[in-house]
């Protein structure tokens, strides 16, 4: 099983809208790993762990789910997975 570590950094109205519970109430439906937290720019970041595939269905579950308005930026990068989540959080 390859996993895959993704970041990503959403930017718009994304803090006060209720966004991290939101992305932690999806968490269920996929085998994903992370945490989720609110940054003082403003900005929402999320690191999540996964197979890549289950990732980005992960991430358009995301932008499916009403947050899309919200978002004016998804700055999203992938990397190699270090295996430190025992589940997701949010964190901040």
């Amino acid at each position: 099983m390859n996993l895959v570590r993704v970041n990503v950094h959403y930017s718009g109205r994304v803090q006060g809208v209720g966004f991290r519970y939101i992305v932690k109430s999806l968490v269920p439906g996929y085998e994903v790993l992370g945490t989720v937290k609110n940054l003082s720019d403003g900005r929402v970041e999320m690191v999540a762990e996964g197979q890549q595939v289950e990732l980005e269905e992960f991430l358009q579950a995301i932008r499916d789910s009403g947050l899309r308005s919200n978002i004016q930026d998804e700055n999203i990068v992938w990397g190699e997975a270090e295996d430190k989540f025992r589940g997701f959080e949010i964190i901040g």
